[in-house]
């Protein structure tokens, strides 16, 4: 039997609302994966940490408070400092659309804006992420 899709939901930053996160990790968890949510106020540094310790397929980070750009290549250079960016991140939240193309360029897989259903989010997950 294979293994599960382990999936990493973190809210890094100061950002302090983390009701669409909890919602995502629910919807994750109820498509069949299993699911990690750090909670708020995470350092890049504890969400790589929880990462490799979880051993995690994908890590998807929620932003709303603007720092998105420096946070996600933080942990982006954090993954590879520790030999683990095979582990795939995707974002969501409040990001402009200006950000987008930078933030894929970073390496991040995916961005959902709001608006995406939780339906077409799962359904990228099931198309694009496979245990590692």
């Amino acid at each position: 039997m294979a293994r599960k899709i382990r999936i990493l939901v973190a809210k890094p930053g100061l950002d302090g609302h983390d009701r669409g996160a909890r919602i995502i990790a629910r919807a994750f968890r109820d498509a069949g994966f299993e699911v990690i949510y750090t909670g708020l106020h995470q350092t890049p540094e504890q969400i790589v940490s929880a990462a490799i310790q979880e051993d995690v397929d994908l890590i998807g980070l929620s932003s709303l408070a603007a720092a998105h750009l420096y946070l996600f290549q933080k942990v982006i250079d954090l993954l590879k400092s520790q030999g683990a960016d095979d582990i795939m991140l995707v974002g969501g939240g409040i990001i402009p659309e200006k950000d987008v193309d930078k933030l894929k360029a970073m390496g991040v897989r995916e961005i959902f804006p709001p608006g995406s259903s939780l339906e077409a989010i799962v359904d990228w997950v099931h198309k694009n992420v496979k245990p590692r």
